[in-house]
């Protein structure tokens, strides 16, 4: 079968391999939709600590189950067959350290990941290794939802989790930094979920920023590169500022606009990490102190959050599939990479 496989940074090439087998406590799938992010395009420069080459990679995963492992039903209390509908968590607590038993598995102590320790989705099959099904991480389709939908559950999971801990509260302004598809999506469940009022995306991609606006139609658009992003939220808000601020790039600017912002009592999000060349920003501690700022961390999702998700997609509550821009071939998967490192679709899948 074709695989995407990475070796080393820079070297990651499509290469025929053997079918993978099932063991007995293992699931396997034919993978329908595999979906890309910026973290794969990071990967494909710049590998990662966690994956070990020669690794295929790929995390956002739905398919089609082909072969049950014998000891899978008996074992994890779920009734596995041919032919069902799945999709993968990405992120895998291991279920039993301090962080699990208290219910934050999004923060594994132990987490390992499809794509870095185990063999990822951009591929024609792929093994749900065991650690998966024993967190109830496989997660069934429902009926009305595509698997080219489904494979959006996981960032979505993520966002999901994001703004879990901010409080968000009905009628709230909200400014989004990063037009990819992460700040769709959190403009999306902002408003299908927890009923924002104004809602302001904020990007230095002119062409980037018309095309998800279009999409996702915030009340207001801000293009940094062109404008004093603060002062025209501050312009925007009569002064007040922004009761919620998620940073959805990898920008270390936008942390610190977002801080400057920010309303009293206003919550923020840090959704997009930074470069770890360059993970620390200038922060005006009296502004968290005097407006008694919410700054929050959030780069992961637990196994209810994927489920979440597709629960949210199956209800219309909110929507994905007009955010799927491109629909590529397993043939042209670093085709996809290119795609998003330039910016040029909201969200891209890879169908093999």
């Amino acid at each position: 079968m074709k695989a995407l496989r990475f070796h080393a940074p820079e070297d990651v090439r499509l290469e025929d391999v053997p079918e993978p087998e099932c063991g007995p406590g293992e699931i396997k799938i034919k993978v329908k939709n595999c979906s890309t992010c910026g973290t794969d395009v990071k990967i494909f420069h710049n590998g990662h600590q966690n994956l070990t080459p020669p690794r295929t990679i790929g995390h956002e995963i739905a398919g089609e189950v082909v072969e049950v492992g014998s000891d899978v039903n008996a074992t994890y209390g779920s009734q596995w067959a041919p032919g069902d509908r799945v999709q993968v968590i990405a992120a895998v607590p291991c279920g039993h350290c301090h962080e699990c038993r208290k219910g934050w598995m999004a923060v594994c102590q132990n987490q390992t990941s499809i794509g870095y320790q185990y063999d990822g989705g951009f591929a024609e099959y792929m093994i749900v290794p065991q650690q998966v099904l024993a967190v109830d991480g496989l997660n069934r389709i429902p009926d009305n939802v595509g698997y080219d939908e489904a494979s959006a559950a996981e960032p979505f999971a993520c966002a999901i989790n994001a703004q879990e801990l901010l409080g968000i509260e009905e009628g709230d302004t909200l400014v989004v930094f990063g037009a990819g598809p992460i700040g769709c999506m959190h403009i999306r469940i902002a408003r299908g979920v927890h009923k924002v009022g104004t809602v302001v995306l904020v990007d230095v991609n002119a062409e980037r920023l018309k095309m998800s606006a279009d999409a996702v139609q915030p009340d207001e658009v801000i293009n940094g590169a062109e404008v004093d992003v603060v002062a025209r939220v501050m312009e925007l808000t009569g002064g007040r500022g922004a009761d919620v601020v998620i940073t959805a790039t990898a920008a270390n600017v936008t942390q610190e606009q977002a801080i400057a912002m920010a309303a009293r009592n206003g919550r923020i999000s840090f959704f997009g990490g930074l470069p770890k060349t360059n993970p620390t920003i200038t922060c005006d501690s009296n502004l968290v102190h005097y407006r008694q700022l919410h700054i929050h961390g959030a780069n992961g999702s637990a196994p209810e959050h994927n489920k979440r998700a597709l629960e949210y997609i199956s209800s219309g509550q909110v929507p994905v599939k007009d955010l799927i821009t491109e629909r590529l071939p397993l043939e042209r998967v670093l085709d996809a990479f290119s795609i998003v490192q330039n910016g040029e679709a909201i969200k891209v899948t890879v169908e093999p």
